[in-house]
């Protein structure tokens, strides 16, 4: 990618979980990399070639480019020095899960000093139907005529390294020359690429969270239907879907995470919030904390005061580190409401409260396991201790 730009890329939110794998991931494939993050804390590390969090295949990949094709920028002055500004920061939804979109445009603000007509902005964040027409529009009132590109990402957080090299890419751009310099950028990934409008982007990108979030509502739906009926859910799910390829359910399991919520979210606001089923997978997938609450304290007795409880997993998913929006939190925020003591237990996260497995379940008399980690299923918990496992991941209760 010839340029007289010192870099070909800048990402800003460059030290995040959608940034930081991308940016080692081009650096990796010749072209030169800037990052730029207000989250200084991760900086030192990334320097020393050590990721902030667990991406499979990062950290060896990180060694060999930083310092060479990847570098750490000090100011958002290195998008003056950019052929490509790539833009992966976050877009959260408010209090009345009404998307944000002020901190994309207060970025655009602070941006378009350096920018000129012939770079090009590159926009992967998620964002509400109509936001990359509304920057293009921003920067023409601006006097900024930049080039704009929406190319949303579909990764699997943590798995970032494989996939970016081998999902699909959707392009879309503002007019056909930001369309091409986004062609070139990710095709340097040697990945097929599908063009579309923006908007049609925006609308993919959104359509597919929320089908993954409805799609565990209904395995969490099935789920609370059987244990109403005293039913053990694991028989009739192995039922339903052995050998049957119509049968693709999910089980049941805490739906969370920075991105499928806010996403069905962002779409249902889009929607003059009438997408009834995102809001009845929102009410099922967050409700499903309640109701587990709701059965362990009829199996024990209708009280759970004075008594520890271990949550194993604090993560949003399993054999991963991140803890943003995990719903183990509100288990053990209503576990705590009715009296019990909770421990908290994570094979990956790193947070001062948590405590080894191992104690966890020796110091507990009920074990709630919050999210599947790989290393649950070897774990064995002796019988006299209460077991919630609606993930079905540990091995059969045994001594």
């Amino acid at each position: 990618m010839a340029s007289s730009h010192l870099y070909d890329v800048t990402i800003i939110g460059g030290f995040g979980h959608v940034g930081l794998p991308l940016g080692i991931v081009f650096a990796d494939c010749g072209l030169k990399v800037a990052l730029y993050d207000l989250d200084t804390s991760k900086r030192a590390g990334i320097e020393a070639g050590v990721m902030p969090f667990i991406e499979y295949g990062a950290d060896p990949i990180l060694r060999k480019v930083i310092g060479k094709n990847l570098t750490v920028a000090d100011s958002l002055e290195v998008c003056r020095q950019s052929k490509i500004v790539l833009v992966t920061i976050g877009t959260p939804v408010d209090e009345y899960l009404s998307p944000k979109t002020s901190p994309l445009f207060k970025l655009a603000e602070s941006i378009f000093p350096f920018l000129t007509a012939d770079q090009c902005l590159v926009l992967r964040s998620t964002v509400f139907p109509g936001t990359s027409q509304a920057l293009v529009d921003f920067f023409r009132d601006h006097g900024c005529p930049v080039e704009l590109a929406f190319c949303p990402e579909r990764i699997v957080q943590g798995y970032a390294i494989q996939e970016l090299r081998t999902l699909p890419q959707i392009i879309s751009g503002s007019s056909p020359k930001a369309v091409a310099i986004a062609q070139e950028l990710f095709g340097r990934l040697k990945v097929e690429t599908i063009e579309t409008t923006m908007e049609e982007a925006e609308f993919t990108k959104l359509f597919l969270n929320s089908w993954r979030y409805i799609q565990f509502a209904v395995g969490n739906q099935f789920y609370m239907m059987a244990r109403d009926h005293g039913l053990d859910y694991q028989r009739i799910h192995h039922a339903m879907t052995h050998h049957y390829k119509r049968g693709d359910i999910p089980g049941p399991g805490f739906a969370a995470g920075p991105c499928l919520l806010k996403d069905t979210m962002q779409l249902s606001a889009a929607f003059r919030n009438q997408f009834f089923i995102g809001h009845a997978a929102m009410m099922i997938n967050e409700g499903l904390p309640a109701f587990v609450i709701d059965h362990l304290l009829r199996e024990t007795g209708g009280s759970i005061h004075g008594k520890t409880v271990a949550i194993l997993g604090m993560a949003f998913k399993g054999n991963i580190d991140d803890v943003r929006d995990s719903l183990s939190f509100k288990v053990a925020k209503f576990l705590r409401f009715h009296g019990a003591t909770v421990l908290t237990s994570d094979e990956f996260a790193k947070r001062p409260e948590l405590i080894p497995a191992a104690d966890a379940v020796n110091k507990a008399e009920i074990i709630i396991i919050g999210v599947p980690h790989s290393a649950y299923k070897s774990l064995v918990i002796p019988k006299e201790k209460k077991v919630v496992d609606l993930w079905n991941v540990l091995p059969p209760h045994a001594a």
